[in-house]
């Protein structure tokens, strides 16, 4: 078994050379899924016929495992994989001598040879890694199912240009050669260099074989009839679906058809991590119950209803259109993915002498549904002459697996309980339940959230926490960049609205710019307290997901000059989920590190997420210009600008960042962590109401990232409407970037200097900005005046940026000292404890109150204009507010006897109490 004298390098070798080569023997085992539709027609096959024909593979790739794992326990996995390649690539090349249904019936039976290849390579992996990696590296393995993608996508284009014969020789040339390529790079596995250095011979066929006189691995097996045998069906029946339900060409049928075979196949290895963490009894309840929604909507065929109602009948129709079906389908990829991975995360923990042989029952059984449910699908058609009902079998499997699953989880458990068994040891699966022991719960459990976290301790931190908290921040920061776009789209859209035919009022426009502040601070008020309640990895994941609503749905609605103006504020204020991201992902990040770096770490991801309002103004002008989607994306609309009339892709606002959403979504549940002690409930949160200086902190971090929000929001259209002869959009994204990198760099100073010194500085700043812009105003009309309106704009952004970052390095320092004055029982990791809880409740209750800014500043100029003409009077109010900000900031923090004057000047805290008192 692999050891301590095992190199890494040829760990590595050995693993990644594997699933290349798993991929190309998907790739030729699958090879009747486009050949086949040809040769159907060649032929003139019925479509019980057809999926005969794609399923032989099937077949005789399942009935070989069982023999090729035990081969590969006996003999290794290096000679038995090389040689089960040649012969695939052998049998496939003579699939050009068929002529007629009889011969090609034959031939696929040699080409499934291919499909064996699956269980060799899972004895041979598994032999190089420790237990505790093995659920991640066979599902890394594992995720060679992709072949089947990388089949549908080129081989289309090959049979087309050259016919299907040149297919098949192409592929049986790549596996030839990917054969020779394996051997020549990989070395036997640990247990065979072994046994050859001690002389033991290989065990007897009988003893590889006494396993499988188990009814646990019959019974364990049948998981995998769903998870791999009905991934296998649909990979080799979508193009033929696509094909009949929406009249594709065979090469765009087979590219779409990938867009299921993909997810279905990459994210295995995810599957294996997330079995390795949470455990494989959860990854299965999710694959089985998301499988059975999926399956449902896929199953339900286009129908039309007539009701008969009280002023006559009335007429709808539901169909499933294309795109639809598109991402359910990668839905139910994805979700089968993990459940593949979680069902061989048993296999070498139970079974690690006899991998081969049990992988093989199990990729026999799974491989067997992927030879009968083709065959199922084609005399379902032929019978119900109903294309969806392919999908009504798979729904009536998942539904009976999950049934089957859950129930017999319940009896387990409650006759754990009759005897006393703690619920923890027993198995993820109650098929184990006979051969279960005590070490295999160990390996199996998943390892959840971080239970020893303490970044105080210099030597934890040293060696084990900043590597998880730099991690943590910087898969944080693309998913609060992303968020901070998407809230702030609008205000770019805006803009170009009447352009394309959209009649809104300005009074109309500004209400749309400050819809998505509204609803955004509002959802802030909330998700501030969800990372304590739920987790900051899942709550990051989910509120990143929750980032598509408002995306796809304004890539749709500003398609049409006739989408009424509710749903446009509809879609605005869905805009607020990203506005809402903000306060979980800072309260999430602020439990990663410890004091001396939390302010650079806050600023960092806070400066750098804010520079998603920049990457919004400045890549949204450019990506409507282009149709970058091609026919996904829609068609383009005519856009009349001061006489000159342009084409334009406004849906592109949307559209564009939809792949970047679903990547970091993947990325944040992949990569982040959740720390145990930082769960609290509600409850425990909610005595930040009581402290006064979190209302304070509120006050002020309005004033700073408020105005950062609001001008974000306000000043393309302000600067559309003051100077309309100056394109100003070509330069808004350059306010929010001056802002972002200002807040990201200031952190190590403001940690260094004191926040709130830097305070009170950055208020004096920004109401002299406030007074630059309104001499800009008095200017209108010569020719410096916008020079001097975007000069102080941009003034106003740096300063409020350097106050984002000082205001909640503030946060902090406040808590620990109010925290041990008002709790002296307390003991010091109490009270630190107790401290960075309170203070990250309030970091995101304070950035939720601030937000309100990107609501009140556009409707402060909006209502300031159509008063008077002239944005100065809400401009006035503005000054007044960082006046006051003035005035608490030094009142309450920075004079002497303020709360922060002793911390700021390096003095020893002080245990007198302050001048405020909780309320």
């Amino acid at each position: 078994m692999p050891n301590d004298a095992v190199r890494p390098a040829d760990r590595s070798r050995a693993l990644w050379l594997s699933t290349i080569a798993f991929t190309v023997c998907f790739a030729v085992w699958t090879i009747f899924a486009i050949i086949g539709i040809q040769i159907k027609k060649d032929l003139g096959l019925t479509d019980t016929q057809f999926g005969l024909l794609v399923g032989t593979p099937i077949l005789t790739g399942s009935l070989i495992r069982l023999i090729l794992g035990i081969w590969s326990d006996q003999y290794g996995g290096r000679a038995v994989y090389a040689l089960t390649m040649l012969s695939a690539a052998v049998m496939t090349a003579l699939l050009t001598y068929a002529y007629d249904y009889t011969t090609f019936l034959i031939a696929a039976l040699g080409v499934g040879i291919a499909g064996g290849s699956f269980s060799v390579g899972v004895a041979y992996v598994a032999k190089w890694f420790p237990k505790a990696r093995q659920g991640t590296a066979l599902g890394i393995f594992g995720a060679g199912n992709v072949g089947a993608a990388v089949t549908k996508f080129t081989a289309p284009v090959i049979m087309v240009a050259y016919g299907w014969k040149t297919v098949a020789l192409v592929w049986a040339a790549a596996l030839a050669v990917m054969a020779v390529v394996f051997y020549l790079f990989t070395k036997d596995d640990p247990d065979l260099a072994e046994r050859r250095a001690k002389g033991v011979k290989p065990e007897p066929l009988s003893a590889m074989l006494a396993p499988l006189a188990s009814v646990q691995v019959w019974r364990f097996s049948l998981y995998y009839f769903f998870v791999f045998g009905a991934f296998v069906a649909l990979s080799l029946w979508l193009p033929r679906y696509l094909i009949g339900v929406y009249g594709l060409d065979i090469t765009t049928a087979g590219m779409i058809g990938a867009a299921y075979s993909i997810p279905a196949s990459v994210f295995r290895a995810y599957g294996g991590h997330l079995s390795d963490k949470y455990g494989a009894r959860t990854i299965m309840y999710w694959t089985f119950l998301v499988s059975v929604v999926c399956t449902f909507i896929l199953s339900y065929p286009p129908t039309h209803y007539v009701i008969q109602g009280i002023r006559g009948p009335m007429e709808f129709s539901t169909h499933m259109g294309l795109i639809g079906f598109m991402l359910v389908a990668s839905v139910l990829g994805f979700f089968m993915s993990l459940g593949k991975a979680a069902v061989y995360k048993h296999i070498p923990v139970y079974y690690p002498d006899r991998v081969g042989a049990v992988g093989g029952v199990v990729g026999l059984v799974g491989g067997l549904g992927g030879f009968v449910l083709p065959i199922a699908f084609g005399a379902l058609n032929d019978l119900t002459g109903v294309w969806q009902s392919c999908f009504w079998l798979l729904f009536l499997i998942v539904s009976v697996a999950t049934v089957w699953m859950h129930f017999a989880i319940l009896a387990m458990e409650r006759e754990a309980l009759a005897k006393g068994v703690p619920a923890k040891s027993l198995p993820q699966l109650p098929e184990m339940q006979p051969i279960h022991e005590p070490k295999h719960a160990e390996a199996m459990a998943g390892t959840g959230a971080i239970q020893d976290w303490r970044p105080e301790d210099k030597g934890f931190w040293a060696a084990t926490g900043s590597a998880i908290a730099r991690r943590n921040l910087w898969i944080s920061v693309p998913c609060l960049l992303l968020s901070f776009a998407v809230w702030m789209v609008w205000s770019v859209v805006v803009a170009k609205l009447p352009a394309v035919g959209f009649k809104f009022t300005n009074d109309e426009l500004f209400w749309l710019a400050a819809m998505p502040g509204l609803s955004g601070a509002t959802l802030r008020i909330f998700y501030s307290f969800m990372p304590a309640m739920f987790g900051g990895r899942l709550w990051t994941t989910l509120a990143t997901w929750s980032l598509l609503i408002p995306a796809l749905g304004m890539g749709f609605a500003v398609q049409s000059p006739d989408t009424p103006y509710w749903i446009f504020l509809a879609l605005a204020l869905l805009c607020g989920f990203g506005g809402g991201n903000f306060a979980s992902s800072m309260a999430n990040i602020s439990f990663f590190f410890p004091k001396a770096e939390k302010g650079n770490a806050l600023a960092i991801n806070a400066g750098l997420g804010n520079l998603g309002v920049s990457v919004v103004q400045f890549v949204v002008p450019l990506a409507i210009t282009a149709g970058v989607f091609g026919w996904l994306g829609g068609n383009p609309q005519s856009a009349t600008a001061g006489g000159v009339t342009t084409t334009l892709w406004l849906q592109n606002a949307g559209f564009v960042f939809v792949p970047f959403i679903v990547a970091s979504a993947f990325a944040a549940w992949f990569g982040m962590d959740d720390i145990a002690s930082m769960k609290a409930s509600f409850a425990d949160q909610s005595v930040i109401f009581q402290r006064t200086h979190n209302w304070i902190m509120c006050w002020l971090y309005t004033g700073t990232f408020g105005s950062f929000i609001g001008f974000s929001a306000a000043f393309p259209l302000l600067a559309k409407i003051l100077f309309p002869e100056v394109n100003a959009l070509q330069y808004a994204f350059l306010g929010p970037l001056v802002g972002a990198v200002a807040r990201a760099l200031a952190g190590k100073a403001c940690d260094r200097i004191g926040g709130g010194r830097i305070t009170l500085w950055v208020f004096i700043a920004m109401s002299a900005g406030v007074l630059g812009v309104l001499a800009a105003i008095g200017m209108k009309g010569q020719a410096n005046a916008f020079l001097v309106f975007f000069a102080s704009f941009l003034f106003l952004f740096a300063a409020s940026g350097v106050g984002n970052a000082s205001t909640f390095q503030m946060i902090p320092a406040i808590m620990r000292k109010e925290v041990a004055r008002l709790e002296p029982g307390m003991t010091e990791p109490e009270r630190v404890k107790q401290s960075d809880k309170e203070a990250a409740a309030i970091i995101g209750f304070t950035s939720a109150i601030a937000a309100y800014g990107a609501f009140f500043i556009p409707k402060s100029f909006g209502t300031s204009i159509a008063a008077t003409g002239s944005p100065a009077l809400a401009l006035y109010g503005f000054l007044a507010f960082y006046v006051s900000c003035i005035a608490v900031t030094w009142w309450f923090y920075t004079r002497r006897g303020g709360l922060l004057f002793d911390i700021e000047r390096g003095r020893a805290a002080s245990a007198a109490p302050t001048a405020l008192k909780p309320v």
